[in-house]
């Protein structure tokens, strides 16, 4: 019998569950900011830099079978150091820092990058740390989603975080903050993957 071609070896590609969205929250601004680029830590025109622990955020938006998604519209926003959004509906009492911008833009690189500078979250009435996340393309809305601080005691008690009943998937939002000094002298550095399907 003449010998019998090989069958190609089928190899089973990793599936990767996609990123548990979160709600938006009440801040999302109203209007975009004239400064939205992705060093949220200085404010174009302004000398001041933020109050806080300066941070840079960085990640990979990917497609569940691992693939990177470049040109994907990666925004941000967060409190400032004393816990106030920049939102006309936002009631603190204490000053807004007016170093701080609030918000933030970027659009992934060819290998699904994205890099934020901004300061580490803080904890205000009612939340953990946390920075909001949304994703997009022309096509539309991806994902929007929340990344907290591992290991923040807040953690245990946040009702958006524990909303997600999956352990493994609610531990996919937890992201380890490192100190960065070869990034920039005295900082922080954490990695935040983000899964999407997007379609």
């Amino acid at each position: 019998m003449a010998g019998v071609a090989a069958a190609p070896r089928l190899v089973a590609a990793t599936v990767m569950p996609p990123t548990p969205a979160q709600t938006e929250g009440p801040f999302y601004p109203v209007r975009l900011p004239d400064d939205r680029d992705a060093d949220l830590v200085r404010v174009t025109g302004s000398d001041a830099q933020a109050l806080g622990v300066v941070t840079h955020v960085v990640g990979r938006v990917l497609s569940p079978d691992g693939r990177p998604l470049p040109g994907v519209l990666v925004e941000i926003w967060q409190c400032d150091a004393h816990g106030r959004y920049r939102h006309p509906r936002e009631r603190g009492t204490t000053a807004l820092d007016a170093g701080f911008q609030g918000y933030g833009q970027t659009l992934t690189d060819a290998g699904g990058g994205y890099r934020f500078r901004t300061i580490r979250p803080v904890a205000y009435p009612g939340r953990t740390p946390h920075i909001h996340f949304k994703l997009g393309t022309f096509a539309g809305e991806l994902l929007t989603t929340q990344m907290y601080v591992a290991g923040e005691p807040g953690n245990e008690r946040d009702g958006p975080l524990n909303a997600i009943r999956d352990l493994e998937l609610r531990r996919r939002l937890l992201v380890e903050l490192r100190p960065a000094d070869a990034i920039e002298p005295g900082a922080l550095t954490g990695t935040f993957d983000i899964v999407v399907d997007a379609g």
